[in-house]
């Protein structure tokens, strides 16, 4: 018996089916292509079903679920990367 060529994650409760090799970006951009363009920009970012941050990197696997949650940048902080 082969193994399938996709398998399901869900992303904000809702399912995806994406090809195996497939990374947590790619998930979500099997859900919502624009969700996955805020995740690339650093306007989201992915955390796992517990909250745990989650790299857009990381290998999706089977069952795995993902949540798109807003950056939240501290009022009156510098971003990373700017002159303090």
């Amino acid at each position: 018996m082969t193994a399938p060529d996709t398998f399901r994650v869900f992303v904000n409760e809702r399912p995806a089916d994406v090809p195996r090799g497939a990374s947590a970006l790619d998930a979500v951009r099997a859900f919502d292509a624009a969700l996955a363009d805020g995740v690339a920009a650093g306007d989201r970012a992915l955390t796992d079903s517990r909250g745990l941050p989650v790299e857009a990197t990381a290998s999706a696997y089977a069952g795995a679920i993902y949540r798109v949650v807003a950056v939240r940048r501290g009022a009156g902080l510098p971003d990373a990367g700017d002159d303090a």
